[in-house]
């Protein structure tokens, strides 16, 4: 991959112009708007054409499913590929009949044939659908939410507790150790046979990131890491992490010891990684990034 490059799910695909959402007439905009595209989502599943190749459903303001959808369904989106796009957020449940050609389909087992442009799109449409489902009631007095700022907001309905609910993340780091010449991996007992990855977890409150590295490394296989470097990030929207990649060094005479999650962990050199031996984790993941740029040198 090259450097450059950004993650996959990530990227300048998009132009989001915040500040239209805030402008009271948004909806009205966009249904003016001849130009303007829907993306349909049903619960985590997306319209899709099936192809091949499989690519975004994009529908117009006559079609049925954006006809039928209700005012608070809509979230801007954004800007993609200069049209103004937006979200059908439908619920898991509704009914839909989705066009000729066309089903709703899940983004994870078909981003790897979508692109990085549309997979990044529905990355950010499902996150959002997802956020939204969980926080249908105000989880601190429990009455309904509503939709404000154009979707990107849920409003207690509740007057007297009034709170504003906003996207939420779950920041996961995941890290490649190295001791200059193996690669630090480890396996979770569902994964495929011979899969290996870097390191990974979800950070603490109270911690930061450079915290959560050394936490989790020595947690999950007891090695003690210095020197960790951040290396780029990755939104991960299975459900809502942000993948923060970094990388690390062993400190000298630290033995591996599996505990945790993981069913094993172990040192591979380069030659053992290029050889086969090992299932690599998915093209597409920040982990791959993190094991193919060692590969090529890096410390």
């Amino acid at each position: 991959m090259d450097q450059d490059l950004p993650n996959y799910f990530a990227g300048p695909y998009l132009e989001r112009r915040a500040e239209a959402r805030e402008d009271p007439e948004w909806l009205a905009a966009a249904r003016a708007d001849p130009d303007t595209i829907y993306l349909i989502g049903r619960g985590t599943a997306q319209l899709l054409h099936t192809g091949p190749p499989p690519r975004i459903a994009f529908l117009g303001h006559d079609a049925p499913l954006v006809r039928g959808a209700g005012d608070d369904g809509l979230v801007l989106l954004g800007w993609f590929r200069g049209a103004r796009c937006l979200l059908v957020d439908l619920r898991a449940g509704d009914a839909a009949d989705p066009p000729a050609g066309t089903s709703f389909e899940e983004l994870r087992p078909l981003a790897p044939l979508l692109g990085t442009e549309e997979s990044g799109l529905l990355a950010y449409a499902r996150a959002l659908s997802i956020w939204r489902a969980r926080h249908r009631h105000c989880g601190v007095c429990g009455a309904p939410t509503i939709a404000t700022r154009a979707g990107h907001i849920l409003s207690c309905t509740n007057t007297a507790c009034a709170q504003e609910l906003f996207p939420r993340l779950d920041p996961a780091i995941i890290v490649l150790v190295s001791d200059g010449e193996r690669a630090l991996l480890g396996r979770q007992p569902s994964w495929p046979p011979r899969r290996y990855s870097t390191i990974a977890g979800f950070v603490e409150p109270g911690e930061s990131l450079e915290d959560a590295v050394i936490r989790e490394v020595a947690e999950e296989t007891g090695v003690t890491v210095t020197g960790v470097r951040y290396d780029s990030s990755q939104p991960w929207p299975f459900p809502s992490s942000l993948m923060i990649g970094f990388r690390a060094r062993a400190a000298p005479g630290s033995g591996v010891r599996v505990s945790g999650e993981l069913e094993d962990a172990r040192w591979f050199t380069r030659a053992q990684l290029n050889s086969g031996e090992v299932l690599a984790p998915p093209a597409q993941s920040i982990s791959w990034r993190l094991i193919e740029t060692w590969l090529k040198g890096a410390g």
